[in-house]
Parts: C-alpha cells; structure tokens; sequence
C-alpha cells in the first residue's frame, strides 16, 4: 500500500510540474505560497513546544541544518566553496574570455563523455 501511495503521488507530481512549467509565474506563486504555509505551520508547532523560542529555536535549527549537510550548502551553496578551493574569480571578476574559455572546457568535456558512452553503447550492440 505505501508503495502505491508513493507511485501515485510521484505520477500526480509529474503531471502538475508538467501543466504548471508552461506558466511560470503562477507556478512561482503557487510555489511561494507552499513555502510560506509550510513555514508557518513550522512556525506555529514551534510556538508550542517549550523551549522551542529565542536561542533554544536557533540551537535546534543549526543542529538539524548541520546533521542533515544543509547548513552551509544551503547558505553559502556548493559552487561558492568549491570555487573558494580552486581560487576561481568572481564570476562578475572574470572577463568574456575567461568565462567563454570555461564554458568550452565544460563542453568538451560533456561531449567527450558522450562520445564515450556512445562508444560504449556500440560495444554492447556489438556483443
């Protein structure tokens, strides 16, 4: 039964993204007010349980955020540090020549893989 649950609900997710993709704005606004009534059911559970206020919220949030790996992706984003690790500029740094030179790379790089996975596939067709 959950599984059928699950199947359904997945299916029933696809179809709306589906209609809701070719309205962008109402699939926004639909988003933002799913987001807000999420946080404010949050926010009205939290009210009621004792200690759940000022720092006793903040000290479960940030443990919650750090157990789950969320706190400093979220917050800060994977693209932002790993730029920080290979010493990359700004993205509002780098000239139209950087940027273009990067976007040739990734690419290549992309169409290579294909050509690989292509080639693979041959082999398979081939056995």
């Amino acid at each position: 039964m959950p599984k059928k649950l699950f199947t359904f609900f997945d299916r029933l997710e696809d179809k709306i993204r589906i209609k809701l993709s070719h309205w962008p704005i109402t699939y926004a606004l639909i988003g933002a007010i799913g987001i807000i009534l999420l946080w404010k059911g949050v926010w009205d559970v939290a009210d009621r349980v004792p200690g759940l206020q000022g720092f006793g919220a903040i000290g479960a949030g940030v443990l919650i955020l750090l157990l789950t790996g969320l706190l400093v992706s979220f917050f800060i984003g994977d693209s932002v540090i790993l730029s920080g690790l290979r010493r990359d500029k700004k993205l509002v740094d780098k000239t139209d020549k950087e940027i273009l030179a990067a976007e040739k790379a990734g690419t290549a790089e992309i169409l290579a893989k294909l050509d690989h996975l292509e080639q693979d596939v041959r082999n398979l067709k081939a056995d």
